[in-house]
């Protein structure tokens, strides 16, 4: 009988592999909306016939409102059961998303106080009636702003022309057009830049850098101007905190430019206090006089806030600038302060990013969770962890004594837990970019978190299900997932080319248990290569 088991029973078990059918891959799409306008569903039911017919299987369904669910009305909630019809109609697994922690500013909505952001640290201050302002005789300026002697700028490109009292670019696509100043600040302080920009057919995507003399790879400054290609003469903004450097170079520029024209004019640079400052129990404002007695708000100055803080134009929206906030105080004339506080930064398209450390942050998760789960009563759901990009400044966060990588550790630990809770057997998915060391879980620098995001992944279970999106290194990024044991979905269309999936899913081949699905990642709404990619698929899998 040993005999027979040793040489029948693996002729049975390779019989059965080659005869099993290959598991079929799940085939998802990407679906942003708004629940709240009655013909997006229309325009959702439409495409979901669509996506059924060419064989997919489940919706990643992600709606801003999915943040707020306790302010909508009976109207979007009849429309979250159509949704749900439409769904079940047509064989449609719909997974809603939820726990925003990267692109923070929808649930920020709730609290804009709750942004993360770095402190500035004893700005000094002088009362002039019954205002206090900056007093600093060194803070820095910029002679040559108005572009009239360019040889007053630390250094510029070839393309870099006088031009009637501006800096013009012209004839520069594809080369560097930059023009610096080397700058002395004072660490831990707040500067804003302004600066007048005009374009005529211009494609490029003007800039303005702070990035320190010590290069180190950091840059203190990520926000967007928002240049249109054709434009009069309009104001830019942007601010920086200087974090704990004292010499940066300023650059206003393009690298490399684009077709067309730009003009540079009136650039300017100023030291400023209370911009965006965040008020919570991890961000304290501390006011005190030069000798060191700290003053008590409401009591020797008045109650101070920023009511345009994450509320311009709407909540959970972060502006660059506008007018900050003054600190009046009765206390006489020439009398000096310091006062430290803490500041609201964003990123690109003023991208705003949740504090991981304020408890209020997980009662606004567990209440998303509570209502998400109770409005779809899905069988999954996905946690939104991605790019996250600013993290770990305020007194919140510097109090645990944690890297970002193990605060993100412990975060999403935590929001597996709430999920376990409020939906017991759901099944759990993620983007791969916080958690994998081959795309954004890096020593860093990485943008303006403070300390490296290595060893995230320690607090991701092995059975949440990992959205890959790391084209560019597919290959070790499905490995390291694959090692821990976590499922994977390919996220493989990401507005490029389709014929793309072909190098993901032999990618897959090489991992042990390859991936479960491959998802079509639109960020633009176009789904014109639904269907393409949905046969490029089939053929790769063959």
């Amino acid at each position: 009988m040993s005999f027979l088991r040793s040489t029948i029973l693996p002729l049975v078990v390779a019989l059965l592999v080659l005869t099993t059918p290959a598991r079929a891959l799940e085939k998802w799409f990407y679906q942003p909306t708004n629940l709240l306008i009655d013909k997006n569903v229309d325009q959702i039911e439409a495409l979901w016939k669509r996506a059924a017919a060419a064989g997919y299987t489940h919706v990643l369904l992600a709606d801003s409102k999915f943040t707020r669910l306790g302010e909508m009305n009976a109207r979007y909630f009849h429309n979250v059961d159509r949704v749900k019809a439409i769904a079940a109609r047509l064989n449609i697994e719909i997974v809603p998303a939820l726990f925003p922690i990267g692109y923070s500013n929808d649930l920020l909505g709730r609290d804009p106080n709750l942004v993360e952001g770095p402190p500035v640290k004893d700005v000094p201050l002088v009362v002039r009636g019954g205002v206090a302002q900056v007093d600093d005789p060194e803070a820095p300026t910029l002679p040559g702003g108005d572009f009239r002697d360019l040889k007053k700028w630390t250094w510029k490109d070839g393309f870099i022309v006088a031009d009637n009292g501006a800096a013009r670019v012209s004839d520069a696509a594809g080369k560097n057009a930059r023009i610096v100043q080397h700058l002395k600040v004072k660490p831990w302080r707040q500067y804003h830049v302004s600066v007048r920009i005009k374009t005529q057919d211009f494609q490029g995507t003007p800039m303005i850098k702070a990035l320190p003399v010590k290069e180190d790879g950091r840059s203190l400054q990520w926000t967007n101007l928002d240049v249109k290609p054709t434009q009069d003469w309009t104001v830019h903004d942007v601010v920086f905190n200087s974090l704990g450097y004292d010499d940066v170079n300023l650059y206003f520029g393009m690298w490399p430019a684009g077709q067309g024209t730009l003009w540079w004019s009136d650039a300017k640079i100023e030291e400023v206090a209370f911009l965006n400052m965040t008020r919570r129990p991890g961000t304290p404002l501390v006011v005190k006089t030069a000798d060191g007695k700290v003053l008590t708000e409401g009591k020797d100055f008045e109650p101070l806030s920023d009511p345009k803080m994450g509320r311009t134009p709407y909540a959970g929206e972060y502006d660059s600038w506008h007018e900050p906030p003054k600190l009046r105080t009765k206390l006489p004339d020439g009398t000096k302060l310091l006062a430290s506080y803490y500041h609201a930064v964003t990123i690109y398209e003023h991208q705003a990013a949740m504090c991981l450390s304020e408890p209020k942050t997980y009662e606004l998760l567990r209440d998303q969770a509570k209502r998400v789960v109770a409005a779809w009563g899905a069988k999954g759901y996905m946690m939104s962890h991605d790019e996250l990009r600013v993290v770990n400044w305020c007194e919140a966060c510097q109090s645990r004594h944690l890297t970002p990588g193990q605060m993100l550790a412990d975060n999403v630990s935590r929001c597996v837990a709430i999920m376990h809770e409020a939906a017991p057997g759901a099944r759990l998915y993620t983007w791969n970019d916080m958690f994998d060391p081959n795309h954004n879980a890096v020593p860093g620098p990485y943008y303006l978190v403070n300390g490296p995001f290595t060893g995230s992944w320690d607090g991701l279970p092995k059975d949440v299900t990992i959205m890959n999106w790391n084209s560019d290194k597919k290959d070790k990024s499905l490995q390291f997932f694959a090692d821990r044991g976590n499922p994977q979905i390919i996220a493989g269309y990401y507005d490029s080319k389709p014929e793309r999936i072909r190098d993901w899913l032999t990618a897959a081949k090489a991992v042990p248990g390859g991936v479960q699905g491959v998802m079509y990642t639109t960020w633009r709404n176009d789904y014109g290569q639904l269907e393409k990619f949905s046969v490029l698929v089939d053929e790769a899998v063959k």
